[in-house]
């Protein structure tokens, strides 16, 4: 049976893969890829795409995904702290770029209706591509972050009036007044119920999950909640987009969000690919090129204006000059939602072809230089700090980031300089114990759910997912922790470990626990500092309480010990082989040991007398070290020193001969 879509599938990904590769050599963000990918595989020009259709259905679950990780990693409180930055900030952006656009729009002779509506489609930015780009750079949670985040949410959920207020610019008459209100209470009780799953039903339900330490029902149980809660919010009219990313905000109550991003992060990667193939599919290449003068001076107008707009909207925010312009650099583009609305305006007559088309180039246009703006935004942003500007304009400027906490507020709480700890077993918990004994900041990962409980009864700080994934290891701060250790049993999993944490750190001393010696070499190749295997770090500390009983100087022994690791344990493999080493024969001492007697009986021969009368030395041949009495030490022993009942005698000498004194001292 022949499947159209997956002609479609091989040919754009296939084509978008030879166009990022040479991409990755020009160091070209690979969103520029998919986009020309898009432009050469569609209908104005090779026209490779069957079935326009199911791409951008597939484009839309990328962007599903893509709100939903989104979600996951701000949740309720994240979002509870940034509302004014949502509703103050969006409705300040969203609010002044559409009088903006509707003034200069009829100043130009364009209808009223056409006007507004222009307004709306400029008003939106992109959710896709500036929130994708802020994740990778790790900037979502800092203060320009949180801004774009919520000024982003809030164009995302004002989407929904504006396809409501539509109809009307077209001249059509429904009740809008009546149409909003009963939206407005769909979205409450969308809310409300998003609040109940959030705090009650989620967490039960992951916990019940992950204790089957079933990795398939945990994925699939993930990927359920994000399309169920996307599907509640479409059936009352809300978006797909909305709805994922409120699902999002529902798992990230649980202790188990970040496994979470982990396994759904490889279909948002391949599904998001979709939506920038679909929006370059969208350029009309005769139309580009015949207007191209008219389309860049249209293009500089629109991101200077957007600009503006965002400039003054984050200092009415009492936001810092740096955060302002990172904030305008990063918003300026038009956005994927505006492209969906242009469509319903199209259809509805309120935009003529030739405006729709000329709005086409300028979005993809911004779409495509945004990458560039944003990774270059804190150079120019320097740049312009420095420039010399009124002495007023600055003292302003500067008086506005003294009189914010904006940044104070959004900081992250980095780890940095810090132990990260792979594995709660026995030894896991013994070194975090170690390590709070000491206060060196430390973080545990386990994916272990009865570890992970256990880790979360004592409050240690601790992270539930697996180790193997890049993502997790990100939560953790890998790439900035002095020391990592991998204290698990699993071989496999070491290996896979110690791969993913390299490609994230170089410099972090890496310790791994192993079985076997055999495992060694493998490890070391694989990135690892120090490797202890237990099989021998186990004999060595037997052998190394033997060499203390035959009374081996404490320096001798360490560096006994010193040597065997040093050789990666070859010494005791060898050992096992060869006679002796004459090196080692002083350390031995024949037939003689160091014990302690417990003088339980009363001997008149012994007890009460002293040494010297009681005849230890000269009748059992033993040498008397030093004596516990009660709870003190007598170490400076001389034939004088009496011995008393009760006494711990501390004994050196044949076993023979101490076994005879034993006899003399203890009940029988």
């Amino acid at each position: 049976m022949e499947i159209p879509i997956l002609q479609d599938i091989v040919i754009i990904l296939g084509l978008s893969i030879v166009i990022i590769l040479v991409f990755q050599k020009l160091k070209l963000p690979a969103i520029l890829g998919f986009l020309l990918a898009g432009i050469i595989a569609g209908p104005h020009a090779f026209n490779l795409i069957s079935s326009q259709h199911d791409v951008e259905l597939l484009s839309e679950i990328g962007i599903i995904f893509l709100l939903f990780v989104i979600g996951i990693e701000l949740s309720l409180k994240g979002l509870a702290s940034i509302k004014k930055i949502i509703f103050l900030g969006g409705g300040l952006q969203v609010g002044g770029t559409i009088l903006a656009t509707a003034g200069i729009s009829t100043a130009l002779g364009l209808p009223l209706n056409t006007s507004i509506f222009l307004g709306f489609l400029f008003s939106l930015s992109s959710t896709a591509i500036v929130l994708k780009l802020l994740q990778e750079k790790g900037e979502i949670s800092t203060p320009h972050g949180k801004i774009g985040l919520g000024i982003l949410i809030f164009q995302d959920i004002v989407v929904v009036p504006m396809m409501l207020f539509t109809p009307l610019l077209a001249g059509e008459t429904p009740n809008i007044l009546t149409t909003v209100g009963i939206m407005v209470l769909k979205i409450l009780l969308v809310l409300v119920i998003v609040y109940i799953l959030a705090r009650y039903v989620a967490p039960k339900i992951f916990g019940w999950v992950v204790k089957t330490k079933n990795q398939e029902l945990f994925i699939l149980t993930v990927v359920v909640f994000c399309f169920g809660v996307a599907w509640l919010t479409s059936t009352v009219g809300l978006s797909l987009a909305l709805g994922a990313f409120f699902a999002g905000l529902i798992i990230s109550e649980s202790d188990y969000s970040h496994q979470a991003t982990a396994n759904v992060l490889p279909f948002r990667e391949i599904f998001i690919s979709f939506f920038f193939i679909s929006v370059g599919t969208l350029l009309n290449l005769d139309f580009f090129a015949e207007n191209i003068l008219i389309i860049i001076g249209l293009v500089l107008a629109v991101v200077l204006l957007k600009m503006l707009v965002i400039g003054v909207t984050v200092l009415i925010l009492k936001f810092p000059a740096r955060t302002m312009f990172l904030a305008i650099f990063s918003l300026f583009q038009v956005g994927e939602f505006s492209l969906l609305l242009s469509g319903v305006g199209k259809e509805s007559g309120i935009i003529p072809e030739n405006i729709y088309q000329y709005f086409l180039a300028i979005s993809i246009i911004t779409m495509g230089i945004t990458p560039f703006l944003i990774e270059s935004a804190p150079r120019i942003t320097y740049a312009l700090l420095k420039a010399p500007i009124p002495p007023a304009v600055r003292k302003r400027l500067e008086n506005i980031k003294r009189s914010t906490k904006a940044d104070e507020e959004f900081s992250e709480e980095n780890l940095k300089d810090h132990l990260v700890l792979i594995g709660y077993g026995i030894n896991g918990s013994n070194i975090s114990k170690a390590a709070q004994k000491a206060e060196i900041p430390y973080v545990i990962i386990d994916a272990n759910p009865e570890a992970f409980d256990k880790a979360k009864e004592l409050k240690e700080p601790v992270i539930f997912g697996d180790a193997i994934n890049t993502t997790i290891l990100k939560h953790a701060h890998v790439q900035e922790a002095r020391v990592i250790v991998i204290a698990i049993s699993d071989a496999g999993a070491t290996r896979k470990m110690l791969t993913s944490i390299r490609q994230l750190t170089k410099t972090a001393t890496i310790i791994v626990r192993t079985k076997y010696v055999k495992e060694m070499e493998e490890v070391l190749k694989l990135g690892a500092d120090e490797v202890i295997p237990e099989e021998f770090e186990t004999s060595i500390e037997i052998f190394t309480r033997v060499l203390k009983k035959y009374l081996v100087p404490f320096d001798e022994i360490q560096e006994f010990i010193n040597q065997i690791r040093s050789s990666d344990y070859e010494m005791l493999t060898s050992m096992k082989k060869r006679p002796h080493s004459p090196a080692l024969q002083h350390l031995n001492i024949p037939n003689r040991e160091i014990v302690t007697l417990k003088v339980n009986r009363d001997n008149r021969q012994i007890v009460g007398k002293s040494i010297e009368d009681s005849g230890i030395g000269k009748n059992f041949q033993v040498t008397l070290l030093a004596i516990q009495r009660d709870r003190r030490y007598l170490t400076e022993i001389s034939p004088k020193t009496i011995i008393e009942q009760g006494d711990l005698l501390y004994l050196f000498g044949h076993p023979t001969n101490i076994n005879h004194l034993n006899d003399q001292l203890s009940f029988k």
